[in-house]
């Protein structure tokens, strides 16, 4: 669908400080940026992995990279994978959770705050203390399962993509501790023995576990399920498939280095991109004049710092908006991200 009127415009927003309806010319999102259909399996993996990727076979990993992520599987130990960024690190988490059928994806965005505390669980201790102030004032804070009681504590426990991925369960879930080279110092070493074990307490339940029934509680899940979790404690019966990412911004401890399998990615060439663009947009559209910008974007990358997203965009725009400079609107948004500051 052309994002231009009859008179060749394509600018939504023009600048003028006069109102108009120009929002209802906006066609409609690329795939990969299209959140309209959040419900049901695979939508996820849909915007990651592309709506075309059966079209997309030079899209597959290299054998190498076959048998790195399958001594992983095999091993049951975490896939550490490295590279710059738009290589598919991410999508390669998505891209096994597909194949083999292990439902959506637990992602764990990581940023400098993070701790490993929120990718356990996260106990709301005030909403508790307001529940049962408000039942006090009530009357009802003496009946069994009244909000803030004992008996409805898993209320106000929820687990965090890391402690999901570790309950069990006969399948293993896909989990991605995404951009791990975020983080702060600790957080590499504060994960050691949660990956080395697979498990973990909530000290919270076992304080009360023998006032519990059946010393058990029912908590929410990261991804809005309720569980029990008996005597406090989450032990994993099939090791998650747990990918870790980072673009090298800096070095992991020798430790977890040793827990890890890792698997580092390229700078993708001609065939990688132009199947990745296929995945995305189709191969008609891949056809129809991708291949001078996937060109450009090669030539650019050998001495820039560049992403496969901003490709993508690239091409999406100048096909949406056929009347543009294409090469100009690519400068524009396919910008080095290794720049001076």
């Amino acid at each position: 669908m052309s994002a231009t009127d009859e008179s060749g415009e394509w600018l939504i927003y023009r600048g003028a400080g006069e109102p108009h309806d120009g929002i209802l010319r906006l066609p409609d999102p690329p795939p990969w940026r299209d959140f309209r259909r959040r419900e049901g399996a695979g939508t996820t993996e849909t915007r990651r992995l592309g709506a075309y990727r059966d079209q997309a076979v030079s899209l597959r990993p290299e054998a190498e990279e076959l048998e790195v992520i399958n001594a992983a599987l095999y091993l049951r130990r975490p896939l550490l994978v490295t590279g710059g960024p738009g290589v598919g690190k991410s999508s390669l988490a998505h891209s096994v959770a597909d194949e083999l059928g292990l439902g959506d994806v637990l992602r764990w965005p990581v940023v400098s705050r993070s701790t490993l505390q929120d990718g356990l669980y996260h106990y709301d201790a005030i909403a508790r203390l307001q529940d049962v102030q408000i039942a006090a004032h009530s009357g009802t804070a003496t009946e069994p399962g009244a909000p803030g009681s004992v008996e409805s504590i898993g209320d106000y426990l929820r687990l965090g993509p890391l402690g999901t991925a570790l309950l069990p369960g006969e399948l293993p879930r896909v989990l991605l501790i995404d951009e791990l080279d975020k983080s702060d110092i600790d957080l590499p070493n504060d994960l050691l023995n949660v990956l080395e074990e697979g498990e973990f307490t909530i000290p919270e339940l076992q304080r009360i576990a023998d006032r519990l029934p059946d010393r058990t509680a029912h908590v929410l899940t990261h991804d809005g399920r309720r569980v029990p979790v008996k005597d406090g404690r989450v032990q994993c019966t099939a090791f998650p498939f747990t990918v870790l990412t980072s673009n090298e911004e800096r070095d992991f401890p020798a430790p977890l280095m040793r827990r890890c399998i890792h698997l580092e990615l390229g700078r993708p060439d001609h065939a990688r991109l132009a199947s990745f663009v296929r995945a995305h947009l189709g191969r008609d559209r891949e056809r129809g004049g991708g291949g001078d910008l996937i060109v450009r974007f090669l030539e650019r990358s050998r001495s820039e710092l560049l992403a496969a997203d901003q490709l993508l965009n690239a091409i999406h725009l100048t096909q949406t908006a056929p009347d543009l400079d294409r090469e100009r609107l690519a400068d524009l948004l396919i910008q080095r991200l290794d720049r001076p500051r």
